[in-house]
């Protein structure tokens, strides 16, 4: 069970953190403890596994990288593991899934690749299909954002 505070530094991090020197200073100054506290607190939430991980969120359409592509794998289920450990090695995939396949799409793993354009995410799949030994695969590529929000799970 969370208490108060764990649960106020849970939806402090939800949202965008400062871009200053010590961001965790203004964060915890919003929820009226120190920073010291607020960090103490952060890591025994860490160390729990409560919160494994800090991650940026890069706009890729405004960094550049105009084509962006949901590549479904068709990967040997005793293969899924080592495929899934390689491919996500790859600078170029910024997600890396195993999802159950259906009788109607048999696709199990699931890779988010960005690239400049189109053409370069064929030739980013080509190369990762190489890679692994695996050639059954669907670029699904991204059209038009509808909605792109983070999780909040404590408000």
């Amino acid at each position: 069970m969370l208490t108060k505070f764990e649960k106020k530094i849970i939806s402090t991090l939800q949202g965008d953190i400062p871009v200053t020197e010590r961001p965790f200073l203004k964060l915890a100054e919003t929820i009226g403890i120190s920073e010291k506290k607020f960090l103490e607190i952060l890591k025994n939430l860490n160390e729990q596994g409560i919160i494994r991980r800090f991650g940026a969120t890069l706009k890729h359409q405004k960094s550049g990288y105009k084509a962006n592509a949901m590549v479904a794998w068709k990967v040997d289920e005793k293969r899924v593991p080592e495929v899934g450990e390689k491919m996500a090695l790859f600078d170029e995939i910024t997600h890396c899934y195993r999802r159950n396949p259906k009788k109607e799409w048999q696709y199990n793993i699931y890779t988010m690749v960005h690239a400049f354009d189109e053409k370069s995410c064929y030739t980013i799949v080509e190369k990762i299909s190489r890679a692994v030994g695996v050639n059954e695969y669907s670029l699904l590529f991204s059209r038009k954002e509808l909605k792109k929000i983070s999780m909040a799970y404590f408000n």
